[in-house]
């Protein structure tokens, strides 16, 4: 019976992979990767040659019976395209079937993009939540934004360029003008590590390029002012002459809370 090796593989530098994965890699079987192109060019690099085929998202249910198949007779190692395999590809069902199946599992740890940038930002990460991807439908994305900014543990989201405007414009809204570390390209020839705020981010990435990982801060305890105490204040500065939408705007700066947030308990100023 062989043995499954969950290979970390580097996320953008070559010279990232570890002694003992381009041991296991040579030692190995088969190789079974996310995309056997990607994967091509690390093993060339290494002199690694092994043979490989490919397991990712759109194969991963028919592939599944020949890889356990093949473990039956020889080790086997499983890389993602970057980082380590399982975080958002399918390496999970292929571990879990070999955990229900008998074959051992063994993990060779390396470079993770999610961990490089949540020790890069310089935010509390004792605790964090990691949700991955930002959902693309604005609808989706804005559910899932209010869960996840609602959190008070520090937050790590993964984003694309194209999205990347749309859901820091959201993160503001929705969460308000937080801290954030905006990592972009990590470990390689253009990496980015942007720290300031959600706003102060907007304004920098004018025109995003590569791919992000994304650390916001945690719900803070001035996220917890009550909706009386802002209402009160919004009634204080109408008084005082104030147009609502500045009023709006003074409230999310002096309480540092969400935009919309204010937004939405200044429209019982119109009920009354």
């Amino acid at each position: 019976m062989g043995k499954l090796f969950i290979v970390a593989t580097p996320i953008g530098n070559l010279g990232d992979i570890t002694l003992r994965a381009i041991d296991t890699l040579k030692r190995v079987g088969l190789v079974a990767c996310e995309d056997t192109r990607i994967t091509r060019v690390l093993l060339q690099k290494y002199d690694i040659k092994t043979p490989t085929t490919s397991y990712a998202e759109h194969n991963k249910t028919q592939k599944l019976s020949y890889l356990i198949d093949q473990l039956r007779f020889a080790d086997l190692a499983l890389v993602s395209d970057a980082g380590m395999p399982g975080i958002n590809d399918p390496a999970y069902e292929l571990v879990n079937e070999c955990i229900k199946s008998g074959i051992e599992v063994t993990i060779v740890p390396g470079p993770s993009a999610v961990l490089s940038a949540l020790v890069a930002s310089g935010l509390p990460i004792d605790q964090f939540t990691y949700l991955g991807y930002i959902p693309r439908s604005a609808g989706e994305r804005g559910t899932f934004l209010e869960a996840a900014l609602n959190e008070k543990r520090t937050v790590a989201l993964l984003e694309t360029p194209h999205r990347l405007t749309d859901s820091l414009i959201d993160i503001l809204d929705i969460g308000g003008d937080r801290p954030i570390a905006v990592c972009r390209e990590l470990t390689k020839l253009h990496e980015e590590i942007f720290r300031g705020t959600v706003s102060q981010a907007l304004e920098h990435f004018k025109e995003p390029r590569g791919e992000f990982t994304l650390v916001i801060s945690g719900r803070s305890a001035t996220d917890d002012v009550s909706d009386e105490a802002i209402l009160a204040r919004l009634k204080e500065l109408i008084s005082a002459g104030k147009p609502k939408s500045e009023a709006v705007k003074d409230v999310t700066s002096e309480f540092k809370t969400p935009r919309k947030r204010a937004y939405q308990i200044s429209l019982q100023l119109d009920k009354s």
